[in-house]
């Protein structure tokens, strides 16, 4: 399927193009979506004191004084539980490349979005980085997520508009595969690198794919 070189402006509640990992149904009861609000609340606050890797689904249950079972029911396991808790904040991002102002979002030339989308994806990365880690460790969860398909998509869209050839499928991965928990943590706790230089070595990748060294 051809894809369009910008997005079509959509009304908001319409216009993520792929849905978020485990969006409240649009039918669900008022109940059932106070008590989802109140479980991501405990489960939020429960990060921000103890850190995303004591998020279990015992020490939810407890914070929220909730039995275990309706953990379950709610979120499935808990990385259905850690995709729920980065709901909010990829949201809040895939606005941001999708229908924010440029050079992010669209009216800039698709290169300029490209290094803008990298890093602007870095740092949502190392703000949030205890939480994509936790969730980052089922490889298959993580290719086949929501989100990265969505943000495979956008990448994929901007090449084809920069006037790059061959496989974009495998071009995107090699991109996205840059911006991946582990080995971003790795070069930022164990080689010493900054956000910036990694910001600048996904431009320079960029350039390099794009033709435009």
């Amino acid at each position: 399927m051809t894809l369009p070189s910008e997005p079509v402006p959509l009304a908001p509640s319409a216009r993520l193009a792929l849905p978020l990992v485990d969006q409240a149904p649009t039918t669900e009861r008022a109940d059932a979506a106070r008590n989802r609000a109140k479980l991501l609340e405990a489960a939020a606050a429960l990060i921000k004191d103890q850190g995303a890797e004591h998020l279990t689904m015992d020490a939810l249950a407890a914070a929220a004084c909730v039995g275990k079972g309706t953990v379950f029911r709610r979120f499935g396991d808990r990385l259905g539980l850690l995709f729920a808790v980065l709901d909010r904040t990829e949201s809040e991002f895939q606005q941001a490349f999708m229908f924010g102002p440029a050079p992010l979002g669209p009216g800039a030339d698709p290169v300029a979005r490209l290094n803008a989308f990298g890093g602007a994806a870095l740092r949502h990365l190392h703000a949030n980085m205890d939480v994509y880690l936790e969730s980052d460790q089922q490889a298959s969860a993580r290719y086949n997520a929501a989100p990265r398909r969505v943000r495979a998509r956008h990448v994929t869209m901007l090449l084809r508009a920069a006037g790059v050839e061959g496989d974009l499928e495998l071009l995107t991965g090699a991109l996205l595969s840059t911006l991946d928990p582990a080995p971003v943590h790795h070069m930022l706790t164990e080689r010493g690198h900054t956000v910036e230089r990694l910001e600048a070595g996904w431009c320079d990748l960029v350039a390099r794919i794009t033709h435009r060294c």
